[in-house]
């Protein structure tokens, strides 16, 4: 089998994990399986911080981001990404339609582009936000669980 590359886990999968026993369960054994080629996005910390109540922030600290963050295992947003993010919201967001653009959407770019520029793979149940972002800028995705 030849080198595999890097892959990332988008946040409502996460979401998934932390919230029902059978989320817990795919994302366990996908991360068995992946373990030396999976890699975390500081766009999914930030959504799953921003999402989550404070009782549960160390448990998200110490299950979640730790182990990749202990092996610098880490995808963060270059300065050139940031700007590709704003290309590509320009060509598919009209500037009079910029009203209603969620967060979530933004985030989606800036993780697709994150992603686009490190070679990994996102791995994701929303096909309909990632298939938009491809349209316009190729980068790879997968359903979960491949």
């Amino acid at each position: 089998m030849g080198a595999r590359r890097p892959h990332v886990v988008d946040t409502h999968l996460y979401i998934d994990a932390l919230r029902t026993e059978v989320g817990k369960n795919a994302l366990n054994e996908f991360q068995e399986a992946f373990a030396p080629f999976l890699y975390f996005s500081a766009v999914v910390a930030q959504e799953l911080r921003a999402g989550v109540r404070a009782a549960d922030g160390p448990r998200l600290e110490a299950g979640v981001f730790a182990p990749y963050e202990r092996r610098g295992r880490l995808i963060v947003p270059s300065y050139a990404a940031w700007k590709e993010t704003g290309r590509v919201l320009a060509e598919l967001v009209a500037p009079t339609a910029w009203r209603s653009v969620t967060r979530s959407f933004v985030n989606n770019v800036l993780l697709a582009m994150s992603c686009r520029e490190s070679g990994a793979v996102l791995v994701t149940a929303n096909r309909a936000d990632f298939a938009r972002i491809a349209k316009v800028r190729q980068f790879d995705f997968v359903a979960p669980w491949p």
